[in-house]
């Protein structure tokens, strides 16, 4: 049964025990400890975009060892939301929101993935004004998306990742018609 709310407080609220999906768990699990030591390697880098999005495979397989070690390290260093997308962005095959997940696989706590189900829910409750189809994002969308995930989170104490699976989530349930069309 599909539940309608009145806005994205009362949606949040009422989905707060929206489980952690397996596939995310064990990745978070795998590259636990790729924020300590301060890079991914490239196993590690492949791991997350193929997850993400494996189309662009071949482009993902053309970055050496050497360039996703020295990048990530980059990324990893610094705390700038611009500089940290715009290094990940360096890499072949590696768009916003494949960067935006790598972010989110290593911080949970601060990151969520940029996706068209959630950004066509903040779209419906007047969160975001552009884009309703939800797709080609850029790096003004991502720092927007993710202030306006981060206020969630905090309000319901929360991680971000918690508050972006939750209205992931929820769009599958409440989707009528094809994803991609709008």
């Amino acid at each position: 049964m599909r539940k309608e709310f009145n806005n994205l407080t009362e949606l949040i609220k009422n989905n707060l025990d929206t489980p952690e999906t397996k596939e995310c768990l064990e990745l978070i699990n795998k590259l636990k400890d790729v924020k300590q030591k301060g890079f991914f390697t490239k196993e590690q880098f492949l791991d997350v975009v193929r997850w993400k999005s494996p189309r662009p495979e071949k482009h993902y397989l053309s970055n050496s060892e050497e360039s996703v070690v020295e990048t990530s390290r980059k990324m990893l260093s610094t705390d700038s939301e611009d500089l940290k997308m715009s290094i990940l962005d360096s890499l072949n095959g590696v768009s916003i929101a494949v960067a935006s997940s790598l972010l989110t696989i290593v911080d949970p706590k601060n990151y969520g993935i940029i996706d068209i189900r959630v950004w066509q829910l903040l779209h419906k409750y007047d969160e975001v004004k552009t884009k309703p189809g939800g797709q080609g994002f850029n790096l003004d969308d991502w720092k927007l998306y993710l202030s306006i995930l981060k206020k969630y989170a905090s309000q319901f104490n929360v991680t971000v990742r918690d508050i972006e699976r939750i209205l992931f989530e929820h769009h599958k349930e409440v989707q009528e018609g094809l994803l991609y069309k709008n």
